[in-house]
């Protein structure tokens, strides 16, 4: 079974303390349903037309259970913290066996 990913790149992030109580809900959240923190805010290299701010990578064991996490009640209270000070670029996106 192939595996589901988030991957989340930040264009823009104007007010970091939404960004911080975000994360203190979206954390539990996405560990609750299997998800793994593969990489978060860690070094870029952007190449052509990418950017170099904020890239966050989430595994799971499947795409099911990566769209499941999102839709969880945890993780949309979590999204409720987000929306007025971050420019995210969010995606679910299924692994390669």
């Amino acid at each position: 079974m192939a595996k589901g990913y988030w991957v989340s790149v930040y264009p823009a992030i104007s007010d970091p303390e939404r960004l911080t109580a975000y994360n203190q809900l979206a954390g539990p959240a996405v560990q609750a349903r299997g998800g793994r923190i593969l990489s978060r805010g860690g070094r870029v290299v952007a190449h052509e037309a990418g950017i170099t701010q904020r890239v966050v990578l989430v595994e799971f064991d499947s795409f099911e259970q990566a769209v499941a996490a999102y839709e969880s009640e945890a993780y949309q209270k979590a999204l409720v913290a987000l929306p007025d000070g971050v420019d995210r670029d969010f995606r679910i996106i299924e692994g390669v066996d």
